[in-house]
């Protein structure tokens, strides 16, 4: 895992564009601290950038950017290829030979042997720009499930590319804010790609490569995913054994690493299966290759869940380390979380933490249980499919009077007013409702609902059932903008890779091939997950009533009149007045996090 930037300009000064890149990586250099390398080419007018952290073949073999086939193919690559020891084998088959045990390498050998057709039987996290020399063309690339970001400019004939967007502003080119910016954010509590601060700046479609060709600076954007067919799964034992094996495939291949790797280990479900499989895995290899877990804690018992961690770490074979968070401890490094966001959210802080103890424990790798709820029907929207169904019957103007109610759920049914998949997802998710977001900007409630109305978010497949439906929403919109976008950010503040089993690909196939009713009508939520590994998982673990891990923000927060302060809400008397009904504990921390990102302005 690292940091990528890059401009491809044939009408700059070719030392000038050097300048901006280094400094676009300078600026990321927390994502990469173990190496720094660029790539010049003035024919075609391109400069790549790479900051480094190492975790397959750590030698100074592995530099990027890597040039291959004499220099005629060049990669600056983000991420871990899982299956790249496989490729490799096949790749030597055909006669291709290797001088690195590096996995980039095998990327462009790939690429060499099947085109652009390589991209699909990549199979991990990864963005990357590849060059082609011969043919003059560029790519940008990003893996199937969206785990890596990579953002663009493509306008004026130009590209640039980057890992985040704050490093856009060290190029010379102009950028604007996006106007509709603060709406998105207020209404999703993050940014939905393709969505940035930047009017000029978008997110790369998962599963997709924007092909640049230097010859007429002109470029496509293409989907690159085929479609594998695989016998359906209707019976239930047989889903059982395949979620067994495809896990437990995905965990081993998640745990190869040269460098010190481990597991978050909250006490939930999820952690919980990780942590036993990878011990399983693990148990009766070297000292240096034991599992390493980590676990945090806070003072305050609602909160803490180590009654939980202990009941897992006690069936360990590795090194177990505890950490507790403390309010002062909090209060310390806050501002450091705060300023560590690259994008507007309303989440992520608690990751910007759990990372930082990963960093203090040596680990430069570590595996999340992200996705198990997105998949296997976790969260309480799966129950709530039912009620969209119903409440979207209704007609629009009753819809639209649900804003005069004053519980907050109530009144989000607006938002299923919108007939879209923003809507669904609003109703289901939303931080503010249109009225909230109208007072807190100033503007009118017609003009929140035209932004959200016609946001450019992929359509929801309409022949999905309720399960379906939901899960793909919390895929696609809240576990994409929200859990790994701010899990990537957070985590490469401290130079740590965290890599998430659920979303490997060979898994999600398998549960694309598995009756929705197996997946999602359990007598509990995740009943699927919890029978396949129920040999293993302790009762205590999945019996327990669902907590989710979380900060004691709201107490935290209401006693930092420091932060509470900075937020600037000037004479507008509707954000005042959240503010004060914060510190009465009326108001939910995440909006509070929403109104400091607008009101005390974040940077864009």
């Amino acid at each position: 895992m690292c940091r990528i930037a890059g401009i491809i300009d044939s009408s700059r000064p070719m030392d000038l564009l050097q300048t901006e890149v280094k400094g676009m990586c300078t600026l990321m250099a927390h994502g990469g601290p173990d190496d720094e390398g660029f790539y010049v080419n003035a024919s075609d007018g391109i400069v790549m950038g790479h900051r480094r952290l190492a975790l397959i073949d750590l030698s100074p073999k592995g530099h990027q950017p890597m040039l291959y086939r004499n220099g005629k193919l060049v990669i600056s690559f983000n991420g871990e290829i899982y299956n790249y020891l496989l490729l490799k084998k096949e790749l030597q088959n055909l006669g291709f030979q290797f001088k690195t045990e590096s996995d980039t390498e095998v990327i462009l050998a790939s690429y060499a042997a099947w085109g652009v057709e390589s991209f699909d039987k990549l199979k991990g996290m990864f963005a990357f720009c590849l060059y082609d020399a011969d043919l003059q063309h560029s790519y940008l690339v990003r893996d199937p499930s969206g785990i890596k970001p990579l953002y663009f400019r493509a306008i004026e004939k130009h590209l640039v590319f980057s890992s985040e967007v704050k490093a856009f502003t060290e190029t010379g080119y102009i950028y604007n804010e996006q106007p509709d910016w603060k709406i998105l954010f207020l209404a999703f509590g993050h940014l939905p790609e393709p969505y940035t601060t930047f009017s000029e700046v978008m997110m790369l479609t998962k599963g997709h490569y924007l092909i640049w060709q230097h010859q007429s600076d002109t470029f496509e954007i293409k989907n690159y995913v085929q479609q594998h067919s695989i016998k359906e799964i209707a019976d239930y034992q047989e889903a059982k054994n395949a979620v067994q094996q495809s896990l437990y495939a995905s965990v081993k291949k998640h745990l190869l690493s040269d460098a010190k790797i481990g597991v978050f280990l909250s006490g939930g479900i999820d952690s919980s299966i990780l942590t036993l499989l990878a011990d399983k895995i693990l148990t009766g290899t070297t000292e240096l290759s034991k599992l390493n877990t980590v676990s945090i804690n806070f003072e305050e018992t609602a909160f803490s869940e180590k009654v939980f961690q202990d009941i897992v770490a006690q069936q360990l074979h590795g090194n177990h380390s505890e950490y507790t968070i403390t309010p002062a401890f909090f209060s310390e490094h806050f501002p450091a979380a705060l300023k560590a966001m690259d994008q507007p959210t309303a989440d992520g802080i608690n990751s910007w933490f759990v990372n930082y103890f990963a960093k203090e424990n040596g680990l430069k790798a570590v595996l999340s249980g992200i996705g198990a709820d997105e998949l296997f029907g976790g969260y309480p929207s799966f129950k709530r499919m039912g009620w969209v169904r119903h409440l979207k019957r209704l007609p629009q103007f009753v819809l639209r009077k649900s804003l005069r109610l004053k519980k907050a759920s109530l009144k989000r049914s607006y938002y299923l007013s919108y007939h879209n998949t923003v809507g669904e997802y609003l109703f289901l998710r939303g931080i503010f409702t249109p009225d909230e977001i109208s007072g807190l900007l100033s503007c009118s409630i017609a003009e929140v609902d035209q932004v959200l109305q016609s946001a450019v978010i992929a359509p929801l497949p309409s022949h999905l059932k309720d399960g379906e439906r939901a899960s793909w929403l919390e895929c696609n919109l809240y576990m994409q903008n929200q859990l790994l976008k701010d899990t990537d950010t957070m985590s490469m503040q401290h130079g740590v890779e965290v890599r998430v089993p659920f979303l490997d690909q060979d898994l999600l196939t398998t549960l694309a091939a598995t009756d929705y009713k197996l997946k999602f009508d359990g007598d509990r939520p995740k009943s699927l997950l919890i029978e396949a590994f129920s040999a293993i998982l302790p009762r205590a673990i999945w019996d327990r009533n669902k907590m989710g891990f979380t900060f004691p923000f709201q107490d935290w927060l209401k006693k930092d009149e420091h932060f509470l302060h900075s937020i600037k809400t000037g004479e507008n008397t509707f954000a005042s007045g959240m503010l004060d009904d914060f510190r009465q504990g009326d108001l939910h921390w995440s909006k509070v996090m929403a109104l400091y990102q607008v009101f005390t302005g974040f940077r864009v």
